[in-house]
């Protein structure tokens, strides 16, 4: 199986900045990033992965939720790890493709072949407010403009042939100027001439991963994404998602080997069921149902929820309905369809967003632990997991000691590296250029 770290703030639980066991260190100190992604180097997974926010949230009283800036902050991974992959989230709606594929290129040639780019189309009127050219974009027009943004990009990307360097300094030739050429878009959305302004990275392009459940999201992951993060509640609407979205990779000629499936998986981990309840109970002790009604009410792009009382059974009409929603269209059809299934109240769904925002939870043993993963893989729900620990580096440092080991004796996991960039542990081919 695949695993990918998911490092943010202290921990994935909305309280674990006050959990003891959590870090001391400051979100800005780049030395806690470098350690806990040299752990899961040492641990041989396959890659970490670092999300955005392009706004500071309403909720910054009670709520660390900045930390550095993704794609410098590879950078300084870059040179500090040796081969496990890198992935940064990026907007196709508020970062220029050009900047965008310069950034994604030099990252590639820095760790040497290792880097993975997070696609996403953002809404928020915090980023809206912050890009005053752009502005908040509907769903529609986000991927309507995203279509048009991979085109450039990879256009750029294959600019220069692999052998369009030549470096002779006897003769006097760096490049070969016909083995660089123009893509000259013009588009609706984007006029870009190119070339881009470096050669072509050790991977061609960086390995494309995508996170949008929506069906929008889910078409252009067909087309497009390499590796796809899922958030799912429960297993029956995982396994929908993973044989939704194989099929839709074939319909559009693609090998659906070529698309490896990473749903979020938050493990509390304890040498018993007992131990690990009591400390989801101490975590959930530590965290605020108001926070959390305000971080739902900013998951229907800020709509009041004010109204709702904590300890009535919700209904999916107490909630905004997601197609309405220009905000996270996909997570908020995973809880609406949770509210509709289980039926729980404000407070008990709120406890459950307050472990990972929507992913799946789940406490117990280290064996326990493995059992469950290997059962999504076997039951082909996953082709491997988004580890998103609830308390950093704690609840990691059980899972690289304990679970990996039981995956390793079970043949579920690497024992060793077996190449040198992302593309060779997700097992992805190194697309060639499309034109010479």
């Amino acid at each position: 199986m695949h695993l990918n770290l998911f490092i943010q703030s202290r921990g994935h639980h909305e309280a674990a900045w006050r959990h003891p066991k959590s870090s001391k260190l400051a979100l800005t100190d780049i030395n806690y990033t470098v350690e806990v992604t040299k752990k899961a180097e040492a641990s041989l997974f396959d890659s970490i992965f670092l999300a955005d926010v392009l706004g500071l949230w309403n909720d910054v009283q009670t709520t660390p939720f900045n930390w550095l800036e993704p794609i410098t902050t590879l950078a300084a991974l870059s040179m500090a790890t040796d081969r496990i992959g890198l992935i940064a989230t990026a907007s196709t709606t508020y970062t220029e493709p050009f900047n965008l594929a310069r950034y994604f290129a030099s990252l590639d040639h820095i760790s040497r072949g290792r880097i993975g780019w997070n696609i996403v189309t953002t809404w928020s009127s915090q980023a809206g407010g912050n890009f005053g050219g752009i502005g908040e974009v509907s769903h529609a027009d986000r991927y309507e403009r995203a279509e048009e943004y991979m085109c450039v990009v990879k256009g750029l990307w294959d600019s220069w042939t692999d052998d369009a360097v030549l470096d002779d300094r006897a003769g006097g030739r760096y490049a070969d100027p016909t083995r660089v050429r123009a893509i000259d878009h013009a588009g609706a959305h984007y006029q870009v001439k190119g070339p881009l302004n470096l050669p072509r990275s050790p991977q061609g392009r960086p390995v494309f991963v995508q996170a949008g459940s929506s069906d929008a999201g889910k078409q252009f992951a067909a087309r497009h994404a390499e590796a796809v993060f899922t958030a799912h509640l429960e297993k029956a609407t995982a396994k929908a998602f993973y044989t939704a979205l194989k099929s839709l990779v074939a319909a559009v000629g693609r090998n659906p080997n070529d698309v490896i499936v990473l749903p979020g998986f938050s493990p509390i981990i304890g040498s018993t069921a007992a131990e690990a309840r009591r400390f989801s109970d101490e975590l959930n002790a530590l965290s605020d149902p108001e926070v959390g009604r305000n971080r739902l009410s900013l998951r229907f792009g800020g709509q009041d929820l004010s109204h709702l009382p904590l300890d009535k059974p919700l209904s999916p009409e107490d909630l905004p309905d997601p197609r309405a929603n220009e905000a996270s269209r996909s997570r908020t059809e995973v809880i609406v369809g949770y509210v509709r299934e289980q039926k729980p109240t404000l407070r008990q769904l709120l406890a459950k967003l307050a472990g990972a925002r929507g992913h799946f939870v789940f406490e117990g043993t280290p064996e326990q632990t493995a059992d469950l993963m290997q059962d999504w893989i076997e039951e082909g729900v996953a082709d491997g997991f988004n580890l998103m620990p609830p308390v950093l580096p704690e609840m990691l440092d059980l899972f690289i000691a304990h679970v990996v080991p039981i995956l390793q004796k079970r043949g579920l996991f690497r024992t060793a590296y077996d190449g040198n960039t992302l593309r060779s542990h997700f097992g992805l081919s190194r697309p060639d250029v499309r034109y010479t």
